[in-house]
């Protein structure tokens, strides 16, 4: 590792059903590591969460995001 290296964190908020959202963190997962299978420790260590919105610290936090949806299900019921 770098001496420079620092944790970093990445934020993706979506609107979706638990299964949609475990698909979608499977799928970010075969990015940051292509090769389950590998020996561990992986090259490149990270992490990835599944959070429901009751568990955020700041239920505002995605407030945008829930006004999208709203309005693309009026529009598309």
């Amino acid at each position: 590792m770098p001496e420079d290296a620092d944790i970093w964190e990445v934020r993706l908020g979506i609107y979706a059903t638990e299964q949609q959202a475990e698909t979608i963190k499977e799928q970010i997962t075969r990015l940051l590591c292509p090769d389950p299978d590998h020996a561990p420790p992986c090259p490149v260590p990270w992490t990835v969460q599944l959070l429901s919105r009751s568990a955020l610290d700041d239920a505002d936090t995605y407030a945008e995001l829930v006004e999208q949806a709203e309005v693309e299900r009026r529009l598309h019921p």
